[in-house]
């Protein structure tokens, strides 16, 4: 199986789809991934074969590496365009996300003060007081909602621990548009299961949810790289040009990374 475990804290930079020049943070340690989602289709495989035997990285850690990176790059003279968290799982599990937060924003005004500050999260920890405060001060507060059908999720998205949809959705509308939205599309039947989200039995109960949380923006995607669940297959560029149509019908702006 091949997939992506990311260097850690600083990795990059790459070149997003949907966020453009980004220089990755990782707040999870370097040889595996830690996440509250067992995603059947993500970059970094399955959790119980990424175990990791490391430490997350301290916060110091994470500060010291990042304004090296960002000297380098001025250096250079190629800036990066966002300061993206992402990497091998969820970023807002880390116990000092929000200093980390308030660290990164400092670097970023003193090195790249036209550069983006975004977080690709799940979601799942977003009650959390102190991960809710520190996701508003970002420019880009990256939301995962893949469906809003309870069944899929398990089976897709598969949460490591309970997962309230309702409360979830509810905490997001708690941003008041300070958010964006991200969503995965994709297709495919495994071991006589069906794992397409692309027709309206899926999109039109979550383009409802959408509405009711009101986002800055929503991002739409499908799979880019190979994903640890085979028969997986990418959305068209068709279904995902529907659902951003359907998307602009009601007044909400959206993109889609083909």
């Amino acid at each position: 199986m091949s997939t992506v475990i990311y260097p850690s804290p600083i990795f990059g930079p790459v070149k997003s789809r949907r966020l453009g020049i980004s220089l990755g943070i990782n707040l999870l340690p370097s040889d595996g991934k830690v996440c509250t989602f067992d995603c059947i289709y993500c970059e970094c495989g399955f959790n119980a074969e990424r175990r990791t035997k490391k430490a997350l990285p301290k916060r110091e850690e994470v500060a010291k590496a990042l304004e090296e990176k960002l000297v380098e790059m001025s250096s250079n003279g190629e800036l990066p365009d966002v300061l993206t968290f992402a990497g091998n799982g969820e970023p807002t599990l880390h116990p000092h996300f929000g200093e980390i937060i308030n660290d990164t924003i400092a670097l970023r005004d003193k090195y790249c003060p036209s550069a983006k500050v975004s977080v690709l999260t799940n979601a799942t920890l977003i009650a959390r007081p102190a991960v809710f405060e520190a996701l508003k001060k970002v420019d880009n507060n990256i939301l995962k909602l893949d469906t809003v059908c309870t069944d899929y999720i398990s089976r897709v998205d598969r949460p490591t621990g309970c997962y309230d949809l309702s409360s979830i959705t509810e905490q997001m509308k708690a941003f008041k548009g300070r958010a964006i939205i991200q969503t995965m599309f994709l297709k495919g039947t495994v071991d006589g299961m069906n794992f397409d989200n692309t027709g309206d039995k899926y999109v039109r109960p979550w383009l409802k949810a959408v509405k009711e949380i009101a986002p800055r923006e929503v991002m739409i995607y499908t799979i880019d790289r190979e994903t640890p669940m085979k028969g997986l297959e990418k959305a068209t560029r068709e279904e995902l040009d529907r659902i951003v149509a359907l998307l602009a019908q009601e007044g909400i702006k959206a993109t889609a990374s083909y």
